[in-house]
Parts: C-alpha cells; structure tokens; sequence
C-alpha cells in the first residue's frame, strides 16, 4: 500500500477514487505515566511513556486505515491526515484519514 500525504503519487496515475477512508483509536492515559510526566515537568525532558502511547495510537490509527482502504480495492492512500479529539476526561482519539485510490501499476 502507497501511503502519502500529497495529493498524488509521484510518477503514477490515479485510475479509480474510492473516497475517503479513515482508521481512529481512543487512548487513555496511564496513571503511572502520569504521575511520572508530573516528576518530569519539575526537572523537563521528554515524557517517555507518552511519546510511546502516541506512537502506538498513530500506528494502530494507521494500520486500520490501511485495513479499511484494501477492503475497497485500493493500493494508494493520497492526503493522509492525523487528527486528535478529547473524548472524555484523560481520553483521546486519534484518527487517521485520507482518499482511498487505485493507481497505475
């Protein structure tokens, strides 16, 4: 699977549009991590254990975008955007969207 975020893919020809296509997750955050990000914001540095559940929330939002754009037929993913949204207190969602396309071997 192609994956981009422009609006093509360089050197190929969009033949079929399927539409938009998009994969999300809901993260909530670890007490533990919490409280470790609140030590951390005494001294600074990096909050490790977030970095790590944002990873893993792009990964998995991806991956189900990936998933839902073959079910239609697809091999390229053009305009691929990540977006978050607060869904309840300590709760996010990330979501992973984009046009589902087949192009030119």
């Amino acid at each position: 699977m192609i994956v981009t975020n422009i609006d093509s893919v360089p050197g190929k020809r969009i033949v079929e549009h399927f539409g938009i296509v998009q994969g999300s997750t809901v993260r909530a955050r670890h007490v533990g991590a919490d409280l470790a990000a609140s030590l951390k914001n005494l001294v600074g540095g990096e909050l490790k254990g977030y970095t790590k559940l944002l990873e893993d929330a792009r990964a998995e939002s991806l991956g189900r975008l990936i998933q839902q754009a073959q079910q239609l037929g697809a091999n390229a993913i053009i305009n691929i955007r990540f977006a978050t949204a607060a869904v309840a207190q300590g709760a996010a969602e990330l979501m992973a969207y984009g046009t589902a396309v087949r192009v030119e071997e």
